[in-house]
């Protein structure tokens, strides 16, 4: 199976929609275009919805901890929302969660963030 990836920006934030397998043969992509928008977009924060993520291994976990060290360093920070239960307990397993709050959807993690209109 592919990745897509859906990316907007919404006041400064960096919202990330992944579908479907980030592993090994798709993790490279999604850091350049992630790396790329926040770059271009000066984003101050990252959502990334996991909601039709379907797997994800230890590269896809590299993409992630990557992208909350480089935001983290702006001053940032990064939420998770709308994560399935088998990606869930990896990242939970990864200790991921200590770090970086989770959010049932994107509404709250804006609104945690504080940038809903």
């Amino acid at each position: 199976m592919n990745l897509q990836i859906e990316m907007e920006h919404h006041r400064g934030v960096l919202i990330v929609r992944l579908s479907g397998e980030l592993d090994h043969h798709t993790s490279d992509m999604v850091r350049m275009q992630m790396d790329e928008a926040i770059q271009r977009r000066q984003c101050e924060h990252i959502v990334l919805s996991l909601k039709n993520l379907q797997f994800m291994d230890s590269s896809g976990l590299g993409v992630i901890l990557g992208r909350y060290k480089l935001i983290n360093q702006k001053g940032g920070e990064m939420a998770v929302c709308d994560v399935n239960p088998p990606v869930h307990r990896l990242l939970d397993m990864s200790g991921l969660f200590k770090i970086m709050p989770i959010y049932d959807n994107e509404v709250n993690a804006l609104t945690e963030l504080e940038v809903v209109s």
